[in-house]
């Protein structure tokens, strides 16, 4: 069979083969790890659908290519060699139905082996064509159950599906004229880019020429989360095991918005636009080489503290380079934190395909007029960059005027925060 380029997330149109595991003419082991795939959302380790022979490398290191192009060439080793063997001593298939053999493989069950599943479970298996012997079960007695075949699904899609959805997403892209020859001074170096940093920059430069990108900002009133924040920091680090931040507040505010503002939580196809049931909110975790969006699965299910635990989980996993494909793919909607590095007003890049991104810039203290009064506040600009094809200046407004009321009206008691 052919392995392809696998597709790591919804807007990942290609990957960089980061490292080959295995040799030509080496024997890999089904879910053992094949490859590296480095793209701009994540770097993770790929493992083996099958059970076979190294036969050939099409993509080298290092190289970039579409996703569903044909990486490798894999030869599958049978369980049953001995009877394959003799069968093919009885009969030569054509030369069609080999090459048809070698493009795809399509996994069926194997009736000689009686197993009981749930009706679920063969609904799933006759579906995607699934051989459920090869699953390792998690059920009583090693069943196996409707989560396993999701799973298994989830990690052998990617690899044999041909046309991902993402490579469907047409972008505009004006004539290209050749860049002219940099001139180079004395004393100038030149910094290799890394395969992250090449995938960075064809992921903003696809998105600016994809959507018309509009930034609206807003000034948000923070004092009330700054203050009850200071209170809590010590006992929620000591209870918890874990730090307490503005993000998670940020983040709450945004998913509660998303629920009153759903077309904030969209994508653009040509179909029409495509209204996401699930909020899944991106946070953008800034690397020395880089930036990595791992992804808040159901944001708007989380209280305070589980948002906090969850973050914190994905910024320690992105920063270790420990993110998996699940962690970075689904999100419907981006926060960034630029804030923490001093910055008080961004214009952001849409994370495509999906409708807007928000960041949550410096809290600064300055003074502010209240009820014909000056007080000192702790003020904080939020900027939402939007796809003026989704939606308007208008509901951008609403949207952030939102997120404005939801943190200037914070009530711990509300959101399951138990310090006081």
């Amino acid at each position: 069979m052919r392995i392809t380029m696998p597709q790591l997330g919804e807007s990942v149109v290609e990957g960089t083969i980061g490292k080959w595991f295995k040799k030509e003419g080496e024997t890999v082991q089904e879910y053992e790890p094949l490859l590296e795939v480095i793209t701009d959302k994540v770097s993770a380790d790929y493992p083996s659908p099958i059970t076979g022979k190294i036969v050939k490398i099409l993509v080298p290191e290092g190289q970039t290519v579409p996703v569903g192009t044909e990486i490798a060439e894999v030869e599958i080793i049978s369980e049953k060699e001995p009877e394959a063997t003799a069968a093919s001593t009885r009969s030569e298939p054509d030369e069609s139905a080999q090459q048809q053999d070698t493009l795809t493989v399509h996994l069926t069950r194997d009736k000689g082996k009686p197993h009981r599943y749930s009706p679920a479970v063969r609904r799933l298996a006759e579906e995607y064509k699934l051989d459920l012997s090869k699953i390792k079960g998690s059920g009583l007695g090693g069943r196996v159950t409707k989560k396993d075949v999701e799973s298994y699904i989830n990690t052998l899609e990617s690899i044999k599906r041909n046309e991902p959805e993402g490579a469907k997403v047409a972008a505009y892209k004006p004539q290209e004229i050749a860049p002219k020859p940099l001139h180079m001074l004395p004393g100038d170096e030149i910094i290799p880019l890394t395969h992250m940093r090449r995938a960075i920059a064809d992921h903003m430069v696809q998105s600016v020429y994809t959507a018309p990108h509009v930034t609206a900002v807003i000034e948000v009133d923070m004092t009330s989360i700054v203050q009850y924040r200071e209170s809590i920091k010590d006992a929620f680090q000591k209870h918890e095991g874990i730090p307490i931040t503005y993000l998670p507040f940020v983040v709450s505010a945004v998913a509660q918005s998303l629920r009153e503002h759903p077309i904030l939580n969209s994508s653009w196809s040509d179909e029409g636009i495509v209204l996401h049931k699930q909020i899944n909110i991106g946070i953008a975790v800034a690397l020395e080489d880089g930036l990595l969006v791992p992804v808040i699965k159901q944001a708007d299910e989380k209280n305070i503290v589980g948002l906090a635990r969850t973050i914190y989980e994905l910024s320690n996993k992105a920063r270790a380079g420990k993110l998996s494909p699940e962690d970075v793919q689904g999100g419907t909607f981006t926060v960034n934190n630029p804030g923490t590095f001093g910055t008080i007003i961004s214009t952001p890049i849409i994370v495509q395909p999906q409708a807007a991104i928000l960041t949550m810039e410096a809290i600064i203290k300055r003074p502010v007029v209240i009820n014909d009064a000056i007080a000192i506040r702790s003020m904080m600009y939020m900027c939402l960059s939007f796809d003026h094809r989704i939606l308007d200046g208008l509901q951008a407004a609403r949207f952030l005027q939102s997120v404005k009321k939801k943190l200037e009206t914070f009530d711990p008691d509300k959101l399951g925060v138990g310090y006081r």
